[in-house]
């Protein structure tokens, strides 16, 4: 028997692998004591009085050297199960081949982690964590599902802090007109012109060069903004405001008209507008000698 140089369990001379740490042991150095020197032969001292020509000595016998053990003593071949590898056989207590190391016992398993339990502390962190990402979520819906809502605040909001300036349209057409009174009069300041209007359900329409916010519009009913001239003509008591926006969506805002000389204010509040259709529902003091009559229509953006 010798011991592995690794671990240093006791192994077979002929063992070519470790049975516990499975270390190859062909490198180990033969565990033998080696044979000690040959004595050397014993020296005669020659005293120093003698004469200068020494007597002759006879040369002592060499020892011999101690002879080495060659007969190496069998060892008992192993019993046990073959090896799965190459076959050979191994004593049931090995972990390895000894001839090519391969694993004769299944490594164990691993024992299954204790699973912690978490402390006051780390619930009351996961409580939070999980608290703060429900308000993000949260957050973020509502900010998706309100985003309309609030944009319409905001230019609400602006509406009302910034200055409305007068825009004038690009152009205006009208589906009827009576004689001497076009559509084109809608937008002339002067006082004594009007669109005069045959019944219910004629219309004008105003379109603009690019899309604008509009706030507001005023509309000024009758022939003339004058109390003398105003009741001459039939005035429009109900319209319809139809706003265009520039992806092609439509509005209408149903409006109930004043009937004075001053002019009757509509807020609008869209942006993108591209085109407003002004549609004639109703009207006062209409009859077979009179037609409607409407003097200018004026629009406001925001400064």
């Amino acid at each position: 028997m010798r011991s592995c140089p690794t671990c240093g369990a006791q192994v077979a001379r002929d063992d070519d692998f470790c049975g516990t740490c499975g270390s190859y042991l062909g490198w180990a150095a033969d565990t033998g004591e080696a044979p000690p020197p040959p004595s050397e032969a014993p020296t005669r001292r020659i005293p120093v009085d003698e004469p200068e020509q020494p007597e002759a000595v006879q040369p002592a016998e060499p020892v011999a050297p101690r002879p080495e053990p060659t007969a190496q003593v069998e060892e008992p071949e192993p019993e046990g199960p073959p090896c799965p590898s190459c076959g050979t056989a191994n004593p049931p207590d090995r972990r390895f081949c000894r001839r090519c190391a391969h694993r004769l016992q299944p490594e164990e398993p691993a024992a299954p982690r204790k699973q912690r339990r978490l402390s006051n502390t780390d619930r009351y962190k996961l409580w939070r964590r999980l608290v703060i990402l429900a308000a993000v979520i949260l957050l973020a819906v509502a900010a998706v599902l309100l985003y309309p809502l609030g944009k319409l605040a905001v230019q609400d909001v602006l509406d009302k802090t910034s200055e409305a300036v007068p825009i004038a349209p690009a152009g205006v057409t009208a589906s009827d007109a009576v004689p001497g009174h076009p559509a084109g009069a809608l937008t002339d300041v002067r006082t004594d012109v009007y669109w005069g209007a045959p019944g219910p359900g004629a219309w004008a329409e105003f379109t603009f060069e690019h899309p604008v916010r509009l706030v507001r519009m005023l509309v000024h009913l009758g022939p003339s903004a004058k109390p003398e001239r105003f009741t001459k003509q039939a005035r429009p008591s109900h319209i319809d405001v139809v706003l265009t926006q520039a992806d092609g969506s439509t509005s209408t805002i149903p409006v109930a008209l004043t009937d004075q000389p001053q002019p009757d204010p509509i807020d609008l509040r869209t942006s993108d507008v591209v085109r407003v259709r002004i549609v004639i529902r109703d009207a006062v003091d209409l009859n077979e000698r009179r037609h409607i009559a409407m003097s200018l229509v004026e629009f406001f953006t925001r400064g």
